[in-house]
């Protein structure tokens, strides 16, 4: 049994089909990219499966159970985590406090949520930053408070909404490191990511949508090849870049 399988999920928004019947699974410790156009329906993808928008047809389980219809705190407490494309923690609190909020949807004692948080916070590289205010943060450093705060809730799959976007190619270079580590750490990741460089070399398999539609899936070198994939999002200068 996988751990993520979604099967015929739909979503409509007014006259505009935004994901269209979308089969997907995800194994246990897998690593799984989502990629696709701008308005592709990836973040909607996202949104129904942590119950932050309820599907107009078709079943998500996880972990054997089908989580249509919980609340985004609910499905949390399952296992599954996310974090958010554009990233907003609580700016007057210190970085250590804003994880330890995550902390407490697992940690109901506020001495164990403490605890957790300042291991998950050493873990992304925050300690040194502890007790600066999230509001002061740097751009890669409120990515990595982001990822800090879904790692917090100690969830078994980890769904990544771009979390790279916006970074140079030296942090690019040290999040992909970071997301590999917490996958083969054991969490099963699902990855929403526009670098294809990050995307290619982190996934074990990629599902590609196109106007709410699967159009592809495969390995990084079979999505690459397919002639779908080029025509609708990666383009010729992917498979043949142009000569220096």
């Amino acid at each position: 049994m996988s751990l993520l399988e979604v099967s015929g999920l739909k979503k409509r928004f007014g006259g505009l089909l935004a994901v269209g019947g979308l089969d997907l699974s995800l194994e246990d410790g897998e690593m799984l990219g989502l990629i696709g156009p701008n308005g592709a329906g990836k973040t909607t993808v996202f949104n129904l499966l942590s119950g932050f928008l309820s599907p107009d047809g078709g079943e998500i389980r996880f972990g054997g159970r089908n989580v249509v219809g919980l609340k985004p705190h609910e499905i949390c407490r399952l296992g599954m985590a996310r974090t958010f494309q554009i990233v907003r923690p609580f700016p007057q609190l210190s970085v250590l406090d804003n994880v330890k909020v995550a902390a407490l949807a697992r940690h109901p004692a506020m001495a164990r949520a403490l605890e957790a948080a300042r291991a998950v916070v050493d873990r992304v590289g925050l300690g040194p930053r502890a007790m600066d205010l999230a509001g002061r943060l740097t751009l890669a450093d409120r990515k990595r408070l982001e990822l800090a705060r879904a790692l917090a809730t100690e969830p078994s799959l980890l769904l990544l909404d771009e979390v790279m976007a916006g970074l140079n190619a030296t942090e690019i270079d040290a999040m992909v490191r970071q997301v590999a580590a917490i996958n083969q750490g054991g969490i099963s990741v699902l990855l929403i990511e526009h670098n294809m460089r990050a995307v290619m070399s982190l996934s074990h398999r990629i599902v590609v949508l196109s106007f709410g539609e699967k159009i592809s899936s495969g390995t990084p070198r079979e999505v690459a090849a397919d002639r779908r994939v080029i025509e609708a999002y990666l383009g010729e200068e992917y498979v043949h870049p142009p000569q220096a």
